[in-house]
């Protein structure tokens, strides 16, 4: 009966009598193992940063926009389709709907703001008084748009954090009168850095009332309507109450109502979808290094035909002769396994010092699915050759040369 530690120590013997043999073996792992460690490191960050871009607003978010975006089949010909627009109207019936904890109509464009002697195009936001509380954001100094009749709302207008450096410098903005293509603003107030979302710098933008903003751009409607519920409320709960309220308001439903829990899920579907893509890409590589396993152990099977006949007739059972091939297998595996996360997190590490920009992120879960996945492939591939050699006659195993 062989003993564990001979066994072991036949396993590294054999390992080490052809060095740069099984350490090419074990660099195919190796290089798998990284490949497949870097491009999921990096598609996981992509999805956490993507993830928290939309997460920075709050979570308990519901968006309305004109127009359905689904529809149940053509339209009858001959006869007009027209769309209703949102309203300030329809944003206060859906202020008085029980759970919603602020609402914010929204019109945007892009427009040239002259102030202090300086001219600069930027976008023009026109909110609701509750913009703040809708997405998250602070006011650094002054005050945001007071909660005014919206139809009279006066000529305010808040400056995000760079438009206000970027118009007055480092002197006091409030107070100071300012251009909005042709309607005359005052500023109340300035935010606090806010940073950007999905390349939108969101600190380079002025905020109007939306009836000014309406009559800037010269619409009939909003562009879109943003509201909070309270926290812990299903969502499902607030959008079937907004589709009820619009719906019984324009007759129809001819608006599109979309969760921020939704839009979450069906993001993060992809991201995971990519991700695991990326990750398959990887993989091609382990493929080509468990061919390499099942090749060197086919011929060091081959080679040591003489010496698993000295063991059988010695009295080696078969299922050691079967667990001495499996343990060579999987020792070059996990050791390729262990140098492949040594690289990949490494490289992942690299790229992001050198990128700062680029996400990359390596959860444990990561590691140790890669080192498993690196040992199932020297099990896998070092079966065939294993139960080849166990299963040689003695005899005729002796007589090789």
């Amino acid at each position: 009966m062989i003993r564990p530690a001979d066994t072991l120590h036949l396993a590294w013997r054999a390992l080490t009598a052809h060095r740069l043999r099984s350490f090419l073996t074990l660099l195919g792992i190796a290089v798998g193992i990284a490949a497949v460690i870097l491009l999921t490191s990096i598609g996981e960050g992509v999805h956490r940063f993507v993830l928290a871009e939309f997460t920075q607003f709050g979570t308990n978010l519901v968006s309305v926009e004109p127009g359905k975006v689904k529809t149940s089949g053509p339209a009858p010909t001959g006869i007009p389709s027209s769309v209703r627009p949102l309203t300030l109207d329809d944003a206060r019936a859906l202020e008085r709907l029980p759970n919603v904890t602020g609402v914010s109509p929204l019109v945007w464009g892009n427009t040239e703001v002259k102030a202090n002697g300086r001219l600069r195009r930027t976008t023009i936001n026109g909110v609701g008084a509750a913009m703040t509380k809708v997405y998250s954001i602070k006011v650094r100094s002054g005050q945001f748009l007071p909660p005014e009749e919206s139809e009279n709302a006066r000529a305010f207008v808040v400056l995000g954090s760079k438009l206000k450096t970027e118009l007055f410098g480092a002197d006091n903005a409030l107070g100071a009168r300012l251009s909005i293509g042709n309607l005359q603003f005052r500023v109340i107030g300035v935010l606090e850095s806010k940073g950007q979302f999905l390349g939108i710098d969101l600190d380079d933008a002025a905020y109007i009332p939306t009836a000014r903003a309406l009559e800037l751009y010269n619409r009939a409607g909003m562009m879109k309507i943003d509201l909070t519920y309270t926290e812990g409320v299903p969502s499902t709960h607030v959008r079937e109450a907004v589709i009820a309220t619009l719906k019984a308001r324009h007759g129809r439903e001819d608006f599109t109502v979309t969760t921020q829990e939704d839009m979450l899920r069906t993001l993060s579907n992809i991201l995971d979808i990519l991700t695991m893509a990326v990750g398959a890409l990887g993989s091609i590589s382990l493929l080509v290094g468990g061919v390499g396993i099942v090749t060197i152990m086919t011929i060091s099977v081959t080679e040591r035909t003489s010496e698993i006949g000295l063991l059988v007739a010695l009295g080696a059972p078969r299922h050691t002769i079967l667990w001495l091939f499996l343990g060579e297998a999987v020792a070059l595996s996990s050791l390729g396994g262990v140098i492949g996360l040594t690289l990949g997190v490494g490289l992942a590490q690299a790229i992001h010092l050198t990128l700062p920009a680029l996400p990359v992120h390596t959860p444990l879960v990561f590691v140790m699915a890669a080192e498993a996945v690196a040992i199932g492939i020297g099990l896998l591939a070092g079966v065939l050759p294993a139960r080849r050699a166990a299963r040689l006659d003695p005899v005729e195993a002796l007589r090789a040369e």
